[in-house]
């Protein structure tokens, strides 16, 4: 509710005095004869007369608004984290706010395995405390014994008439180990690292950096050039250098940065495709192969033809290379066998950036009556609590205002911090819970049963926005029976029926195209206009166009491509066969 004070004008009429050079001169009240009817004037300015008045008054009204405080941005921030995300957000609150501790799993002191101290055997066994148990059965005098002072290694041999080392002579198992003890500490855990047993104990800590491309192409550079420029040139040309070993196909830029000549670019680009690995540094993929064979002595002029034409060789066109390459069909076979030994991305065999391994965020499991359980992985969940008793004792001691403050907003924080990560994980569970309701058919039958499904469907059942559902399935995934996909995955486009039944999903479609592609014999291959009459007949009405288009999002070739593939692949076939025939005859 809010008051206002608002100013009230009476209405007025303005007017225009002929005798008078002013356009305004002055104000006369408002009458039945002149701007406004009786009527309208009865209405407005009671009996027809009106007068200039400000007055004022208090006004209630009521409204709503959302208003987003950063608790709310930071939550709406939360849902879409991946777990991953999510951890590295907890640890920076961790650092930040000292009201927030980790969850420990490790059960209560109380609760813990009894100590050596107190283990107690009914044969025989012994206990540290002092009083009662058989610990007390000393022989008379022993304590008095153990006690007594012994006096010197001299006094001591001349009172057993003998040597120590005879009376108490190591065993070579005890003088090994005294031997390893004092030998100096050679391993890591050794000099104080950790041990194997601690869950600390990360042998990633041990594994030496692997070595990278560009370091790699850094060392030879620095013995290849001596000169500051020519060294210059390089290091700018190699940190050009993609991980797959190639540079980009214009360096004319390269020059011009540089305030260097194009002639001395290509000089020291030429010393660079003389690297290691073979075909390093190269710009296109038949300048790599190039490379490559000149290292091997093999680029002739019928190889540098076939190179030249590397459209023709993926288009399976073996009888226009044989032509230009001027040689016949052994020889053709035999310089293609050698292009498919070479490496074309010579770089790929250096270390790359590391992939991450990917978490599933919800498990999905058979239930033992026939349904399905969905539970959250808990290994991805951070456990973050709050100090309340830390809180408690400083709140007694602080007598700043300043400093109370400050506490008194990191205690709401951490609250607020994991109220926020409980119902995320909630948030989760409903989600994925709903999804796995709905797609019942795939994880019972396959993806050739999976049903159309919009983020609209999944907000209805669980009355949530459809933007929280957008954010929940954002970078997450769940780890089913046939395999993990990314909570996404489950929404699909919905294709039309051709008999005007249920509707089918892109993705099983996908399937669909992909199993009559994968089934088709060599001598029928199957065109896009084919495999649409099928899909027809099998119930999804679909166009040609879109059989294209998820042909293509697939990197499945055409229909001409896959039968010189096929066909090609056969003829190998075939070939190798009458080979091993005429190698091994069998005998009349």
């Amino acid at each position: 509710m809010r008051s206002s004070t608002i100013p009230t004008f009476a209405a007025f009429t303005l007017v225009r005095n002929s005798a008078s050079s002013a356009f305004f001169d002055f104000v006369k009240p408002c009458t039945s004869g002149l701007d406004y009817d009786k009527q309208k004037s009865d209405q407005l300015f009671g009996n027809g007369s009106c007068f200039m008045a400000l007055s004022q008054r208090l006004e209630f009204r009521q409204s709503q608004s959302l208003v987003m405080t950063p608790q709310l941005m930071q939550a709406i921030k939360l849902l879409q984290l991946s777990n991953l995300d999510l951890t590295t957000f907890v640890e920076e609150e961790l650092e930040r706010n000292p009201l927030l501790e980790r969850a420990n799993d490790e059960p209560p002191a109380g609760e813990g395995p009894a100590e050596t101290g107190q283990f107690n055997d009914s044969d025989g066994g012994h206990n540290d405390e002092p009083g009662g148990g058989p610990g007390e059965a000393f022989e008379p005098g022993q304590e008095e014994w153990m006690s007594k002072d012994l006096g010197t290694r001299a006094e001591i041999e001349q009172t057993m008439d003998t040597g120590l080392d005879n009376v108490f002579s190591e065993e070579p198992a005890e003088a090994a180990a005294r031997t390893a003890q004092d030998a100096a500490p050679t391993t890591y855990t050794e000099w104080g690292g950790g041990a194997s047993g601690d869950e600390d104990y990360n042998l990633e800590a041990f594994v030496a950096a692997e070595m990278t491309l560009g370091d790699h192409l850094a060392e030879q550079l620095s013995v290849a050039f001596t000169g500051a420029a020519q060294r210059m040139i390089g290091q700018y040309l190699i940190d050009l250098v993609d991980e797959a070993g190639y540079l980009p196909p214009d360096l004319g830029q390269a020059a011009e940065r540089l305030g260097a000549s194009q002639q001395d670019v290509e000089n020291v680009l030429a010393v660079l495709q003389k690297f290691d690995p073979p075909g390093v540094c190269a710009r296109s993929l038949s300048e790599c192969l190039a490379i490559q064979l000149r290292e091997l002595d093999r680029y002739d002029p019928a190889m540098q033809a076939l190179v030249e034409h590397l459209d023709l060789l993926a288009k399976r066109d073996v009888a226009a290379l044989r032509k230009l390459c001027g040689v016949d069909d052994e020889d053709i076979a035999d310089m293609i066998g050698e292009i498919r030994r070479l490496n074309p991305k010579p770089g790929m065999k250096f270390g790359t950036a590391r992939l991450q391994t990917m978490v599933p965020d919800v498990y999905v499991r058979p239930g033992p009556d026939g349904g399905w359980h969905v539970e959250l992985n808990s290994d991805t969940l951070p456990r973050v609590l709050v100090n309340q008793t830390y809180y408690s004792q400083l709140s007694k001691k602080i007598g700043k205002d300043g400093d109370k403050s400050y506490f008194t907003d990191a205690l709401q924080n951490a609250t607020w911090l994991v109220r926020a990560l409980d119902q995320r994980a909630r948030t989760i569970l409903k989600v994925a819970t709903e999804i796995v309701r709905q797609q019942d058919g795939f994880f019972t039958h396959g993806v050739a049963h999976l049903r159309p499904l919009n983020l609209k469907a999944v907000a209805d059942a669980i009355q949530m926005h459809e933007s929280t559902v957008s954010r929940v399935t954002a970078n997450k995934y769940m780890a089913t029976n046939r395999g993990t996909f990314e909570l996404k995955y489950f929404f699909t486009a919905s294709i039309a029926s051709a008999d005007g039944g249920e509707a089918h999903s892109a993705e099983a479609v996908r399937h669909h195209i992909k199993l009559l592609i994968d089934a088709e014999a060599p001598s029928a291959i199957l065109s896009d206009d084919t495999i649409v009459e099928r899909l027809r007949g099998s119930g999804i009405d679909i166009a040609r166009r879109t059989v294209a288009k998820y042909r293509e999002a697939m990197r499945i070739p055409s229909s001409v491509q896959r039968r010189r593939d096929k066909q090609s692949a056969l003829g190998n076939v075939l070939s190798t066969a009458m080979a091993d025939r005429s190698r091994n005859p069998e005998p009349a």
